[in-house]
């Protein structure tokens, strides 16, 4: 880490001086919070005036190496210089405190502020976005373009009759037609109300809450290594093929057609699952013969952190998604889509801020920075010498864990019991690393 270091006064190494992770202070902190909010999703309290580069001060003085930068939305690290020039200017200032209501007044330099951030990273094909709060309600507001497109396309793109206008205020058809999203096993989207139907990776999540009859469909897990594996991820792939055609016809047959298919190229919350490229391409090829939209879910996987600036680059799909969502290291939410699926009326997708400002200028300082430090060949070449560690260590160390994968800096190793996989995690936090097990609750130790 230190020799990539770009960061003045970054620390060279960890450093631990509590007995334990939470420390003192953290914990009295927690009771503090408790009396006032739900508290069991939080881990330690974090000093972040003190905090920099790849390392985590929390309040207690311990100094954490973060492999997990704040659940993957630290495009570059704790108080980069290129954001602390952008947050310190007197000209900004306007821009931080004055937060619009862009879907009604945006500032003169919008279009502009777009064109530069968005826009100059945009995946190919794709030339419009709607910018966002959070990587759900990115989500959810794209599954609405997909439904109103469809819903355009089956009244031949007439205007909408009085029984459409009437009934889709009581709830009913056909002004709220029974459409539905596939998505997969282990998925996540996001917690919103309906991206939650889409989400599919902890009980947590959705105990309690009313889910929307949609399909979901088995996402693919492979064996590994994968040259070793061959045949049988073949096999995996072509199962879960088959059972998304086949949802999407029970759908047809029953008149809750199936409007559009969501994936993320890499389930992340769901456990580090990768898919295929070939069976990224067949998933978009079902969608296209159905006439369906296909949404790639990039939330996690966006803004570099495969090696590319997005993870469904590395496929080679016949041509664009229609939707990409984007969050976290984006530092907005939103999402790119083609021009079909713009919404034809005003309000349609629409909050009170519709994104902000503020974000477009750090993200502008975060892809210049991405572009001057040539940090996408960064992540490539260091997160292959990663991989090769991990499938070193797992050789010397089977007992211990398998299955070493990974993209970039997306990486991750199986553990074959939940009690090991725990006292790896401890040990690695007593050695100062913040990290979060994709199947835990909440992240400790090292950050990761």
């Amino acid at each position: 880490i230190q020799s990539v270091a770009t960061i003045p006064g970054e620390p060279r190494a960890p450093k631990i001086v509590t007995a334990d992770v939470p420390g003192p202070k953290s914990q009295a902190l927690l009771k503090e919070l408790d009396k006032v909010q739900q508290t069991g999703g939080v881990s330690l309290f974090m000093d972040y005036k003190k905090s920099i580069g790849n390392y985590a001060a929390d309040v207690d003085g311990n100094l954490l190496l973060d492999c997990f930068t704040q659940i993957a939305s630290l495009p570059l690290g704790y108080s980069h210089p290129a954001l602390m020039k952008v947050a310190s200017d007197r000209d900004n200032a306007a821009v931080f405190v004055n937060r619009p209501a862009l879907g009604m007044f945006p500032s003169a330099d919008w279009p502009e502020l777009l064109q530069k951030t968005l826009m100059s990273v945009a995946p190919k094909g794709l030339d419009e976005v709607i910018t966002m709060a959070c990587g759900s309600c990115s989500n959810e507001n794209a599954f609405k373009c997909l439904m109103m497109n469809m819903a355009d396309r089956k009244r031949g793109g007439a205007d909408f009759s009085q029984i459409d206008l009437d009934t889709c205020l009581i709830n009913l058809p056909p002004g709220s037609p029974n459409y539905s999203i596939l998505s997969f096993k282990g998925a996540f989207h996001g917690r919103t109300f309906g991206a939650l139907s889409t989400t599919h990776s902890k009980p947590v999540h959705k105990l309690d809450l009313p889910a929307f009859d949609w399909p979901i469909a088995s996402f693919p897990i492979y064996k590994y290594p994968l040259e070793e594996f061959k045949s049988e991820n073949e096999i995996v792939d072509r199962r879960c093929l088959e059972e998304v055609q086949m949802l999407i016809e029970q759908r047809v047959n029953t008149g809750t057609d199936v409007v559009g298919v969501v994936v993320e190229p890499i389930q992340s919350e769901g456990g580090d699952h990768h898919a295929s490229p070939d069976f990224l391409r067949k998933l978009q090829a079902i969608t296209k013969k159905a006439g369906i939209g296909f949404i790639v879910d990039e939330v996690q996987t966006g803004c570099g952190s495969t090696g590319k600036m997005w993870s469904h680059e590395h496929y080679n799909l016949d041509g664009p998604p229609d939707i990409v969502t984007f969050s976290k290291k984006m530092l907005t939410g939103g999402f790119y889509l083609k021009k079909e699926y713009r919404p034809k009326q005003g309000y349609r997708v629409f909050n009170t801020w519709m994104g902000d400002p503020g974000k477009m200028l750090l993200l502008d300082a975060v892809l210049q920075t991405i572009k001057t430090d040539n940090l996408l060949k960064n992540v490539t070449e260091t997160g292959k010498y990663i991989l090769s560690a991990l499938e070193d260590l797992q050789a010397r160390y089977p007992h211990c864990f398998n299955s070493a994968r990974g993209l970039g800096f997306i990486l991750s190793v199986n553990c074959f019991t939940v009690e090991r996989r725990d006292r790896l995690i401890h040990k690695l936090r007593k050695k100062g690393t913040k990290k979060k097990s994709v199947k835990q609750a909440k992240f400790i130790g090292v950050i990761s």
